[in-house]
Parts: structure tokens; C-alpha cells; sequence
């Protein structure tokens, strides 16, 4: 059931692929980031900064060419499985807007579509905004918009587990080979303002966080590991979590570590987040340190990937259990949660608007 009380669970006549968006141009580059930090205060100065990470790759973000691609792999595994639905594309920051592929659906007939957000988490950014996207979407379509759907959080779905336990089997092999045995394994994840922790449940985004990183290191056969988190911006004076993952390298370093496999767990495609503040940014600081690097792939738009959101939608249709990796004896999983319909929200906290980020 959904928060609302209203049925979740039976046939759609369509997916709605719901992602973050980005630019595909250099002249889009500055209007998308002003449509992300729309309504925060954000200095142009700042968002000049940002902006030439975009255009240090061409103006480019890869994510919008990652989600077409993953939208292949959607619809065919969807045809495998014997399910005649189309699959549509929308993004919260640029083209295709989900307002206009909402209204897109409508005018197609859709009545009523499964949603699939490219992020596994809880949390406000990772979850509720995109109930208030979906919600949005179907504000601007009107009386005749299609009910939409959104699928659970997928953190410890086993196919999530897995496609990281083998991404870090195969980084580990692009490290000299006499250093393989002592690299330390690193997950990352995108820090959050300890203001915005207890969104959705007390610290649950952390949590889940921390749960899904101990599932794949334990796959991967590694006892011990660390957890940290990148990408925060904002005034110092503001805490975010830490330890940030440039720091935490740092440290390793002074402690006569020789090499890293970092995996990005938070991230499920290869997005500016990803391809600056790691493959560039901290692949450079790891060579000053003189630390051997690898960095974990992240899903993009692998068959597993199309799998998992297929999994989910007929977890939807049919009632089925929600599929999960079991995790260690004696560790309790976090609450899967997201499953809402018209951009309803999960659990009340999840409203609360003194939890915004505000940077």
C-alpha cells in the first residue's frame, strides 16, 4: 500500500525513467546549474567554479547519455520478460524535463506508470525530491496525467550488491600487481548537511549507506574497509558528514598506505561527481601522495542494472517480497522505503521543510 493508503501494487502501462539531468552542450552548462541551485542563494561566482568542471569534459555531463543507454537495456530486458510497455525518459535539471515527458505520456494514453530514480537511497535529495518531481510532473499535465508510481529504494537489492562486488575485482586488477593484496578498500558516497540526517528516519540515508558498504566488501571478501564521503560544497561553517574522501586519503597516505580501490557505492552512473572529484581530483592527489589508484565502476547502464528495475517493477505488479542480499548475522538492515504514488511522501519527516539543504 501506498503511504496514502491507495493500492501499489498491479499492472503499469509504462516506466517513467526518472534521473538528475545535465548538460549536453557548453552553453547549457550555466543554465543547468542555475536550475539545480535554483531558490538557494548560490553566488554566480560559485556556480562559475562548478561550471568549468563540466566544461573541463567539453561541456558534457555524461549522465544523460548513460540513461539512453540504460533505457535500451530497459527495454529489452522488459521484451525478455514478455512486458509491452514503452519506457520514457525525464530529469529533474534539463532535457528532457519530467514535466514535459509527464505531459508526453499523457497525451500517449499512459494511465498508469512504474518510476524508476536513479538513486538507491533515502534521504531528501536522494528520495523525497523525487516525489516532489513526480508530483510536479503531474501538476503541469493536469486532470488528465497518468498516476505514477514511484519503485523502493534498491541499496541491497543482490544485483546492486553484486555488480560492485565485481567492479571491484576487476579495479583491483589495474593495480600493480605486488600491491593488490594490502589496497585498501574506500567507499564514497555524496556527503549531506548533518541539518538534513534525520530526513526520512533518524540518520537513514547514513544508514543505509554504511549497510550497503559492508554488504559489498563482505562479498568482496574484504574484512576490513573504510566509508567516507566527497563532493560537499557550501560555507565551511556548515557541517556536512565526514571524513571527506580527499582528507581520508591524505591520511592513509601518512599512514604508508601504497594503494586505494576506491568505490563510488553512492553513485549508480559515472556523472560529473564522479569523473571530477574522483577520476581527476583525487586520482591527481593520489599520485602527488604517491598512492597506486583504482576506481570502482559504477553500474551506468549494465544489463544487471535494466535487470534490478525490471526486478522491481514486478516486485510492484505482482506483490512480490522485495528482493534483498542477506547481510551478516546479528546486523539489522536499514528500512527500504520509497514506494509512493503520485509523489506522496513516505513518511511524514519526510516533509519537514526545516530539513532542507540550504547550500
Amino acid at each position: 500500500m501506498s503511504p496514502s493508503g491507495e493500492e501499489s501494487t498491479g499492472p503499469v502501462d509504462g516506466i517513467l525513467l526518472l534521473s538528475f539531468g545535465g548538460p549536453e552542450a557548453p552553453e547549457d552548462v550555466m543554465p543547468f546549474l542555475e536550475n539545480v541551485t535554483r531558490g538557494r542563494g548560490i553566488p554566480r561566482e560559485r556556480l562559475a567554479v562548478v561550471a568549468q568542471h563540466y566544461l573541463h569534459f567539453g561541456g558534457v555531463s555524461p549522465i544523460n547519455g548513460i540513461n539512453r543507454a540504460l533505457i535500451a537495456q530497459l527495454e529489452a530486458e522488459l521484451a525478455d520478460r514478455g512486458h509491452d510497455v514503452p519506457v520514457y525518459f525525464g530529469n529533474r535539471n534539463w532535457e528532457p524535463y519530467v514535466e514535459d515527458t509527464v505531459a508526453a505520456m499523457r497525451d500517449n494514453g499512459i494511465r498508469r506508470a512504474a518510476v524508476f530514480t536513479t538513486s538507491a537511497w533515502g534521504g531528501y535529495s536522494s528520495c523525497t525530491q523525487y516525489n516532489e518531481d513526480i508530483a510536479r510532473g503531474r501538476a503541469a499535465a493536469g486532470d488528465r496525467a497518468p498516476e505514477l508510481v514511484k519503485l523502493r529504494q534498491y541499496f541491497d537489492h543482490p544485483l546492486f550488491v553484486q555488480m560492485f562486488v565485481e567492479a571491484i575485482a576487476d579495479a583491483a586488477l589495474t593495480l600493480p600487481a605486488e600491491l593488490r593484496q594490502d589496497a585498501r578498500l574506500v567507499f564514497t558516497a555524496h556527503s549531506i548537511p548533518l541539518a538534513v540526517r534525520s530526513r526520512c528516519g533518524t540518520d537513514l540515508y547514513a544508514r543505509q549507506v554504511a549497510y550497503a558498504s559492508r554488504l559489498v566488501a563482505t562479498a568482496a571478501g574484504y574484512a576490513d574497509y573504510d566509508q567516507v564521503w566527497q563532493s560537499r560544497s557550501g560555507p565551511p561553517a556548515v557541517p556536512w558528514l565526514e571524513p571527506d574522501v580527499a582528507d581520508h586519503l591524505s591520511a592513509l597516505a601518512d599512514a604508508g598506505t601504497k594503494a586505494v580501490i576506491v568505490c563510488p557505492i553512492g553513485f549508480v552512473a559515472d556523472h560529473i561527481e564522479v569523473v571530477w572529484d574522483l577520476d581527476y581530483e583525487l586520482s591527481a592527489l593520489a599520485k602527488e601522495r604517491g598512492v597506486a589508484f583504482a576506481r570502482v565502476a559504477t553500474p551506468n547502464a549494465d544489463r544487471r542494472f535494466a535487470r534490478l528495475a525490471v526486478d522491481l517493477i514486478d516486485e510492484l505488479r505482482d506483490d512480490r517480497e522485495p528482493s534483498r542480499f542477506e547481510g551478516p548475522r546479528g546486523v539489522e538492515a536499514p528500512p527500504l522505503r520509497g514506494v509512493s504514488i503520485n509523489g506522496a511522501l513516505c513518511t511524514p519527516e519526510c516533509g519537514d521543510p526545516s530539513a532542507r539543504p540550504t547550500q
